[in-house]
């Protein structure tokens, strides 16, 4: 509801300022919601109603959003409860007014990034929802899905996956089953013998062609205009994003009796993706436009933009005639919570910052213009967090200042308002407000990890602090809470007047024991857990930081970072004017573990000129002073500034430290990359897993185009990194076996690429990454149409500054000419070979790039068996190549 603002209009001679103000109310949203559903049930039992209309504009969605921790979530499953029946209705919000039939099915999905879940178990989830209420098979589209499913999960079963994932314990078993009844319906249909019939190719081929011969046997399915359009097409996601077409014409095929209309509650939206990245969003988009007999319910922080014509060709269907009822207003005016901004857009809660800032334009007016100017109402919402309070509390400061003759400025607003601090504690006990300024120093927290920080014996006090509003709930997180932004930074920033105040020694000690709770509940959990490591590395480091503590566990847990070769990101809060400020050691370990996490996104310059300012600290400890000269040594490898790298390697090697291994496997890298392969065959035999042995012992054998030998020492290293846990060295070995099999066996290497892309999924390997895109050009030489993606990807390895990425990729392109017998197009290689080799070795390559060609070559390069036998087997991958294309013609 809509009103004025008696405080602010009393706090101002001047008449001409209007003052309004805005109310959440959650009933005024159930209002909406009922009747989005009447409207959206007329139309879909409207004669002349059809799912198979393409090109009508859509209504079958609505928005609701606002910032985090407004209660969305909790709305969303209020709205999923009392959809399902009375039961889970709230009293206050009586009885609904839709008719019986068709009957509601709500079937909510968390979007949320915690929660794992991507478009495949989004339509699983609505299938399953499906088949749990129907209890009956719907073929169309139930075919589809499982040539769909048998495509991409070969060998893994839908019912192992769906108890593995939690989906069979919430909707029950019955999918596979009205899956395999489908399809024995349409075999015993179309006749087909038994083996046949249980074959899915087999049998959507079949059906394919009777239903374009229009034949009667299928005529069940044959008003289904696009399924056999569907079934034709390969079944990748792309293809599963249409599938929805065929849910929504089974759902108009069902009798009276059953009739059902889905209300899919998608939560969290904002984590499908962000301006610029819109993958997700799209295939969900598909879904609401080809499902139009279901209605969506969508929560999310931000307004759909889908009306907004500027999206076009970022999602399939943009504009005000598509998505009339996603339509903004042309002005911004003043919106109260539960208030739809398009007729399917409804503010709730706290305010988006956009809505901040069209809030305070409409908040304090003069003659219909806003009294705020466009920046200064930037300034401020950007500092509200969207909390109400600090808007109300911004326009009372600004009505104040201009009292008193100032024209307000941005910097009348950098501080927080010791009213939001006042009315927070007001009615904590003691111990909760104790607790409530230890948590504070932490971004999330659990119960324990709450008490001990505080120092508190007992888990009452969290467990009575963890139910106040300004405390977030996320179940999926690590640390399930965590303070309202602007609430905790209030309690950082303010001026304190209360009895109870701490002193900065207060505060040290609470930093203290929050660091120390992290690390204890680190080092006690069972077993290796990354995103606890990363978690409490995250939240100690900034602690140590910003309070200049001890390292402590933080030693142990750099290591543990490290040692996996995963590089997840570690962003640290930026502190106000000492953003570059390197002055106690959590600042150096912090810096080091950034660099290397970014040197996955970055040239490989900046890397090693982080690592040098903070070696040039002195901050370090000495072990910690070895890992950041070891990973500066790498990067100078990888820019070629071989010596500068060799000094380096040989410095930690030397000191006998926990890289002295990895250090002793860079100088046998070293030395291969100068063509003296004898002294990398060597220093390879004595390195063991700890020095990862068996790769370097496969780079060698690659070099000397004996790619039997390099798969197996390959093969061996994935297999040893398997049984030390390691993903990040197992990602590596398979991508190297990759590279060696797209050399010698294209279709092999289809496996191993498969297989090198699913280890790296989820980890942050930027020259492995490269190693696989290497290996899928290397693996079409001689067919590839064009060189287009061969030069975007050598711009990219330039990009990351990876000498010897660059150098393999010329070599997969010396291979393409070779085998189509374009020696001088060889030559041009050469040439470029021999320019990276000015930079930073690797001259063999110019080498084996003639040795394919069988042009003569000649370098200092001390081969394992001589020029002569390496040159014939490099020459025979050619020849084989050219053999199996020939073949294939």
């Amino acid at each position: 509801m809509a009103g004025r603002d008696l405080r602010a209009l009393f706090s101002t001679n001047d008449r001409q300022v209007e003052a309004g103000e805005a109310f959440t109310n959650r009933q005024g949203q159930w209002q909406i919601v009922q009747a989005a559903l009447v409207e959206h049930l007329a139309r879909i039992t409207a004669p002349g109603f059809t799912v198979e209309d393409l090109e009508a504009p859509r209504n079958n969605i609505l928005v609701m959003h606002g910032v985090g921790g407004i209660g969305k979530t909790t709305l969303s499953r209020t709205l999923e409860a009392a959809l399902a029946g009375a039961e889970g209705r709230p009293a206050r919000w009586g009885e609904p007014v839709w008719p019986a039939r068709p009957a509601l099915l709500p079937v909510r999905i968390d979007l949320a990034r915690s929660a794992g879940v991507d478009f495949e178990r989004v339509v699983l989830t609505l299938r399953l929802a499906l088949a749990a209420r129907l209890n009956r098979p719907l073929p169309a589209f139930d075919i589809a899905l499982r040539r769909y499913w048998e495509h991409q999960h070969p060998g893994e079963p839908l019912e192992e996956y769906l108890r593995r994932g939690g989906l069979a314990a919430k909707f029950g078993k019955a999918l596979p089953q009205q899956m395999q009844s489908a399809l024995s319906d349409v075999a015993q249909a179309l006749l087909l013998p038994g083996t046949i019939g249980s074959a899915i190719g087999s049998l959507t081929g079949a059906l394919t062609t009777a239903l374009r011969e229009r034949r009667q046997t299928v005529r069940a399915l044959a008003g289904c205009a696009r399924l056999a359009d569907l079934l034709d097409v390969e079944p990748d996601v792309d293809a599963l994003s249409y599938y929805p077409h065929l849910l929504a014409w089974e759902l108009t095929q069902l009798p009276a009796e059953q009739a059902v209309a889905p209300v899919i509650l998608l939560d969290t939206f904002e984590d499908t993706g962000t301006r610029t990245d819109r993958d997700l969003e799209r295939l969900l988009q598909r879904l609401v436009w080809l499902m139009p007999n279901a209605f969506f319910i969508v929560t999310g922080r931000g307004r759909l933009q889908w009306a907004d014509p500027a999206l076009e060709g970022q999602l399939d269907w943009t504009g005000p005639t598509a998505w009339p009822g996603l339509v903004g207003q042309a002005v911004p005016g003043p919106r109260t919570a539960g208030t739809p901004t398009g007729t399917g857009q409804v503010l709730i809660g706290d305010f988006s910052p956009e809505d901040c800032s069209n809030y305070l334009a409409r908040r304090l007016t003069r003659d219909g213009q806003p009294l705020i100017d466009t920046d200064l109402r930037t300034v401020i919402a950007e500092r509200s967090h969207g909390l109400p309070l600090y808007l109300d509390l911004a326009v009372l400061r600004f009505l104040e200042l201009r009292r008193a003759g100032r024209t307000p400025a941005a910097a009348d607003f950098g501080t927080d308002f010791p009213a939001l601090l006042t009315r927070t504690l007001a009615d904590l006990t003691p111990d909760e407000r104790h607790l409530l300024r230890a948590v504070s120093l932490l971004d999330a927290f659990d119960l324990p990890v709450a008490t001990a920080a505080a120092g508190l014996s007992h888990l009452s006090a969290a467990a009575r602090l963890v139910e106040r509003p300004f405390v977030r709930h996320d179940p999926f997180a690590l640390w399930p809470y965590h303070l309202h932004a602007l609430i905790r930074s209030t309690l950082r920033t303010a001026d304190d007047a209360t009895d109870d105040r701490w002193t900065e020694t207060d505060w040290q000690r609470a930093a203290t024991r929050a660091l120390a709770a992290l690390g204890a509940q680190w080092q006690t959990s069972n077993g290796p857990d990354r995103r606890l490591l990363v978690g409490c590395l995250r939240q100690g480091l900034a602690l140590a930081r910003d309070h200049h503590l001890d390292l402590g566990w933080l030693t142990d847990a750099a290591w543990a970072y490290t040692d996996d070769s995963v590089w997840e990101p570690l962003p640290l809060p930026v502190r106000d004017g000492r953003e570059d400020e390197l002055a106690t050691a959590g600042d150096a370990l912090a810096e080091l573990l950034s660099a290397l996490a970014r040197r996955q996104h970055e040239h490989r310059s900046v890397t090693a000129s982080r690592l040098t300012r903070v070696l040039d600290t002195g901050l370090l400890p000495a072990e910690l002073t070895e890992m950041a000269l070891y990973y500066r040594a790498k990067a100078h490898r990888d820019l070629g500034q071989n010596d500068t790298s060799r000094d380096g390697m040989r410095q930690v090697a030397d000191g006998g430290g926990r890289l002295a291994p990895a250090a002793a496997r860079g100088l046998a890298h070293l030395a291969r990359a100068t063509g003296d392969f004898p002294t990398a065959l060597s220093t390879a035999r004595t390195l063991g897993w700890p020095g990862r042995g068996n790769r370097v012992l496969g780079d060698i054998h690659f070099a000397h185009g004996d790619m039997h030998q390099a798969a197996t020492a390959f093969t061996t290293a994935r297999t040893e990194a398997e049984q030390h846990g390691n993903t990040g060295e197992q990602a590596i070995a398979q991508a190297h076996l990759a590279l060696a099999y797209a050399f010698t066996d294209p279709d092999q290497a289809d496996d191993e690429i498969a297989l090198a892309e699913q280890l790296l999924a989820g980890l942050d390997q930027r020259a492995t990454t490269l190693t696989v895109k290497v290996a899928a050009l290397a693996r079409e030489a001689g067919a590839l149409a064009d060189l287009d993606g061969a030069r975007a990807l050598r711009t990219e390895i330039r990009a990351a500054g990876i000498t010897s990425a660059e150098a393999v990729l010329e070599l997969a392109i010396a291979l393409h000419h070779a085998v189509l017998g374009e020696h001088n197009k060889v030559r041009t290689v050469t040439e470029r070979l021999r320019w990276l080799a000015e930079r930073g070795d690797y001259a063999y390559y110019a080498d084996i790039a003639h040795y394919m060609a069988g042009l003569p070559a000649s370098s200092p390069t001390t081969w394992l068996d001589g020029p002569a036998a390496v040159q014939a087997r490099w020459r025979q991958l050619v020849q084989d190549r050219q053999t199996r294309i020939s073949e294939h013609r």
